[in-house]
């Protein structure tokens, strides 16, 4: 993986993340998507999103080794991709739908983006942890 397309990477999920919370929660103000699971995206939970975002616009400028944070990113992923999962489970999102698009529109998609997130996380470690051997 070159320098440049993890950088792009990192940007895009930084953007991902701090775009589509700030968007779908409509500033913070989107109460349906905190009461459709008041504990992951709790407005301190959807702060918290975005506090990952920055942090991975913060390690697109990195330029040495990051493999242990692009695990770490990886696996905090994979803790979203489980939720996610879990929450279609038990959850409707035709009720959602119902109740609000953006709601619906958020938890149809969010768990999608995580998976996609987490495999080009574990791609880059894998990656540069190759590289530094």
């Amino acid at each position: 993986m070159t320098n440049r397309f993890l950088r792009n990477g990192l940007i895009g999920a930084a953007a991902l993340n701090i775009g589509g919370v700030l968007l779908f929660s409509r500033l913070f103000t989107n109460e349906v998507i905190s009461e459709a699971d008041p504990v992951t995206m709790s407005t301190f939970g959807l702060i918290m999103i975005v506090v990952w975002g920055l942090a991975y616009g913060g390690a697109s400028t990195i330029r040495s080794d990051i493999s242990w944070l692009l695990a770490a990113f990886a696996f905090e992923k994979l803790v979203y991709v489980v939720v996610w999962v879990k929450w279609h489970s038990a959850n409707s999102l035709s009720s959602l739908y119902e109740r609000d698009i953006f709601a619906g529109v958020f938890y149809s998609i969010y768990g999608l983006n995580d998976f996609v997130f987490m495999l080009f996380f574990s791609w880059a470690f894998l990656s540069q942890r190759r590289r530094s051997s």
